[in-house]
């Protein structure tokens, strides 16, 4: 039998019952749910050197546990000397146990690591999605020191099924990321 992820765990048995009691839903249906987790990193340097894609998906997929595919740019810009469907970052969508497994690593590991931590900003994009932004990439244990070229950073972004923000917030403060002002409604 596979194993079930501990915040997977922790959804149903803890977070389910505390939104349903704080929003007053009818149904478990009602719930919000994490779909989703979505790193991206964009590699404007790549330009200039090409082995930059390269390191850079091959250190997404040791974050992620999943292969990393690079994004290529849509358009010409010739100011930046950049080519239609030249690659320009890389990314990695999450889903089901991976992306709960990923959350826990980002919780419990990589975050602590970051120097001077305080929390993460509670802002939401409106429908209660949020994205959070790390400045570098080796607050992942993942990574290793030796082969880091370049420090650079990447998006989070975590993709809920909730409504409002205010859901959305809840939501991902029940699973545990340590936001500054974590306010109980």
């Amino acid at each position: 039998m596979e194993q079930v992820p501990t915040l997977q765990k922790k959804y149903k048995e803890v977070v389910v019952p505390a939104l349903m009691k704080e929003f007053n839903y009818k149904s478990v249906m009602q719930v919000p749910k994490l779909q989703k987790i979505v790193l991206n990193q964009g590699m404007g340097a790549a330009i200039a050197d090409k082995k930059l894609i390269e390191l850079a998906t091959e250190e997404m997929t040791n974050i992620a546990g999943q292969k990393a595919v690079q994004t290529l740019s849509r358009k010409d810009i010739s100011n930046f000397k950049l080519r239609k469907k030249m690659p320009i970052g890389v990314r990695v969508t999450l889903r089901s146990a991976r992306m709960y497994e990923f959350l826990e690593r980002l919780i419990v590991v990589a975050l602590p690591r970051i120097r001077d931590f305080k929390g993460i900003e509670g802002k939401l994009d409106g429908r209660g999605n949020y994205t959070l932004g790390v400045t570098e990439q080796i607050i992942f244990p993942e990574i290793e020191l030796d082969k880091v070229s370049r420090i650079s950073g990447m998006n989070i972004t975590f993709v809920t099924s909730a409504n409002t923000d205010e859901e959305g917030y809840a939501l991902l403060r029940e699973f545990g990321l340590p936001f500054k002002n974590a306010k109980k409604n």
